[in-house]
């Protein structure tokens, strides 16, 4: 059996009378792809806010390599190794590419930012901040402005951010959203690369690169886990096919 790299133990969390998880309860292996879906307002970005740190549960436990880190804050679990992606680009605009994830590394490595002006030339970080930029498919954009680059590149630079951090687990919000064809096949191609390197949770409505990305599905349906398997057990389930064909809530 793998290891469990993240599990959530009957969380909770709810606004008044509306319970946006409820009783949650997953277990993601070391090194698994696990992708979570449902229909709109299932919830899956308030697990995902969970997970990262940035959402306390009402109830229940969240547990990072069997250690429980319900109540550790976002910064200190990017710390411990979770690093997560947004659905809205949080990325500096008017820094260049190269920039922006060096700035990530001068993060990780705890340099004052007071020395940002040097550190833009600072070989210690540009090096390994290329590197990360080849790594994602963006070395010859690595001297562009973040506001110039297009919508997929925008998703290529915020993962490369985030590895930038060194995560054992990846969280990403919807990666593919609003990206074009050919974006959206960058991008499967890209996680696709990254898939067995780490821990990863991915957001994502696109069916088709869940298909062809997960090792496991979760389907979340008014804040409850309805079924949890192969994208071929969970296309197949009944209740997964009534949530989606009844829709969601907005």
């Amino acid at each position: 059996m793998p290891e469990i790299a993240l599990a959530t133990r009957n969380i909770w969390k709810s606004y008044g009378a509306l319970h946006v998880t409820s009783d949650v309860s997953l277990e993601i292996a070391e090194r698994e792809l696990h992708a979570v879906i449902g229909p709109n307002g299932a919830g899956k970005t308030t697990l995902l806010a969970q997970l990262g740190g940035e959402l306390r549960p009402d109830r229940g436990t969240i547990e990072f390599g069997g250690r429980d880190i319900t109540r550790i804050r976002a910064f200190a679990r990017a710390r411990l190794g979770i690093a997560r992606t947004f659905q809205i680009t949080t990325l500096c605009a008017d820094f260049t590419a190269e920039d922006n994830v060096a700035l990530a590394l001068q993060a990780r490595e705890r340099h004052s930012f007071r020395f940002w002006r040097s550190a833009r030339h600072e070989p210690a970080l540009r090096e390994p901040a290329r590197a990360l930029l080849a790594r994602v498919g963006l070395e010859a954009r690595a001297g562009i402005a973040s506001r110039v680059l297009s919508h997929g590149e925008h998703r290529q630079l915020e993962i490369a951010v985030a590895l930038a951090l060194e995560p054992r687990v990846l969280l990403l919000d919807e990666p593919l959203a609003g990206a074009g064809v050919d974006e959206s096949a960058n991008l499967i191609a890209l996680l696709g690369s990254l898939k067995g390197t780490m821990t990863i949770v991915l957001v994502e409505h696109d069916v088709d690169a869940v298909e062809a990305l997960a090792d496991r599905v979760s389907v979340l349906d008014g804040g409850r886990v309805i079924a949890t398997g192969t994208f071929a057990q969970v296309r197949d389930d009944t209740g997964v096919q009534r949530a989606y064909l009844g829709g969601g809530d907005g």
